[in-house]
């Protein structure tokens, strides 16, 4: 007698109708495709830096970041040391800030193309005046026979000397006479121009006054280095961005440029009125405008990536959902597909961006992108009706994409509402779906192996 067992062997297909697997490979699938993201955000790094550098090259050669500090008055003294039973004399230096500065100045720009690539440029046609008192060497316990008052000068800090552009010439009290480049001592200023001047114990006022020509990029700062400093700037620049330490007491901004006025005395800074030898920290209580640039492609494109897989997510899912709804399948590859698709939109708005501006490029690219994948699932499904609703669905995401994009300041919230609101159509749709029987027939339970004898 002969016995045959035969036991029931897998569905053919298996691999195809199982939703567990098929949504892990969606997800694992969703996840490698941040690899190719990833790299389009240093693709957008890599441009950025490649700008930085076409503005630096211009701004070397016109003038870079200004920020002037001074003037500053500086009186030369002897002081006495006692070096192995020997008397030294040494030469120090007692430094002064003015009682009264006054700022006025036009700001001209210009905008100058490297490449690709816009440049803002601008000359400062700066008024400087104002008047020290008389230098109080006792505040400093400095007695007044040491004092070398024949050797005072004034000083101005001016970070890069390349953006000057004339002879600068100061009116002191009664008298004229041209700046010089460098300083004689770094105890306040690393790089700018001096002169000097007559000081002497028997005036109790000196006014100066001078004209500064001065080319420069991107931002013009100023240090509040009088007792009492106002600044005045007014400029055809529409859009200027106002930084540092202290706001303007008075601004007005139009099409037409910008006005601005900064009032401030000693005690907003902390910086002493007088004192000898070295002094730090007579940069940090800079103030003054920037001329910012409003659209920015490269920080755009930056947002815009950091919401491929929130696109490719939601994607996957419809694509998912239709498969689970229609009964009809889509191949691994054939995400993958349409996966690469979804990035190469961010190359093609990085690339279009740099020459037509954001907001085109965006449409542009959505346009292409969202058209290429509503084709291309049509070849898929075969369906009229489904091929509608994925291009609605693409110009959905993309729109709210946008959207979220231009709402800087509220993004998040706008964000975290559209991925509330695509969950709850998600349950929606999937509410009646028996996720134990998408293969087909009823749920059962496997039975035992067959047995069957020969008779």
């Amino acid at each position: 007698m002969e016995t045959k067992i035969s036991i029931n062997n897998p569905p053919k297909g298996w691999l195809k109708n199982s939703v567990t697997i098929k949504l892990i490979l969606i997800s694992v699938l969703a996840l490698l495709l941040l690899i190719p993201s990833s790299w389009i955000q240093s693709l957008i790094r890599e441009r950025e830096s490649t700008r930085d550098s076409a503005v630096w090259e211009v701004s070397s050669k016109w003038g870079g970041d200004q920020v002037l500090a001074g003037p500053v008055l500086t009186v030369p003294y002897i002081i006495e040391k006692e070096v192995e039973d020997e008397i030294k004399h040494y030469t120090r230096n007692a430094h002064f800030l003015p009682k009264k500065l006054l700022v006025d100045g036009e700001v001209n720009t210009e905008i100058l193309n490297r490449g690709i690539y816009d440049i803002i440029l601008y000359n400062g046609d700066l008024e400087f005046s104002g008047h020290f008192e008389k230098p109080d060497f006792g505040a400093l316990n400095i007695p007044e026979e040491d004092v070398r008052w024949g050797e005072a000068f004034l000083s101005v800090g001016i970070p890069d000397m390349s953006g000057i552009n004339s002879e600068i010439e100061l009116e002191w009290n009664n008298e004229k006479d041209l700046f010089q480049s460098g300083v004689p001592t770094d105890d306040v200023f690393g790089s700018g121009i001096f002169t000097k001047v007559p000081v002497t114990d028997s005036l109790s006022e000196y006014r100066f006054r001078f004209d500064l020509d001065l080319n420069g990029s991107n931002r013009l700062s100023f240090v509040p280095i009088g007792r009492f400093t106002e600044v005045t700037l007014k400029s055809p620049w529409p859009d200027p961005s106002f930084d540092g330490n202290f706001l303007p007491d008075d601004r007005k901004t139009s099409d037409e440029g910008f006005t601005a006025r900064w009032s401030l005395f000693d005690l907003n800074r902390n910086i002493p009125n007088q004192w000898t030898g070295e002094r730090e920290g007579i940069y940090d209580s800079v103030f003054g405008v920037r001329l910012f640039q409003p659209v920015d492609e490269y920080q755009k494109n930056y947002r815009s990536s950091k919401y491929a897989l929130l696109v490719i997510s939601l994607t996957f899912l419809i694509f998912f959902l239709s498969e689970v709804i229609n009964k009809k399948h889509m191949h691994p590859f054939q995400y993958t597909l349409a996966g690469l698709g979804l990035v190469l939109f961010y190359v093609l708005l990085l690339s279009m961006s740099e020459h037509l501006g954001f907001n085109l490029s965006y449409l542009i690219s959505a346009t292409l992108t969202g058209g290429l994948l509503t084709f291309y699932t049509s070849a898929v499904f075969k369906s009229g009706r489904f091929t509608a609703a994925m291009g609605g669905f693409f110009t959905l995401v993309y729109a709210f994409t946008f959207v979220v994009l231009q709402l800087e300041d509220y993004s998040l919230l706008a964000g975290a509402l559209g991925l509330f609101i695509a969950l709850a159509v998600t349950m929606y749709l999937t509410r009646k779906i028996d996720w134990y029987n998408l293969g087909g027939g009823a749920a059962t339970v496997p039975k035992e192996p067959v047995v069957q004898e020969a008779q």
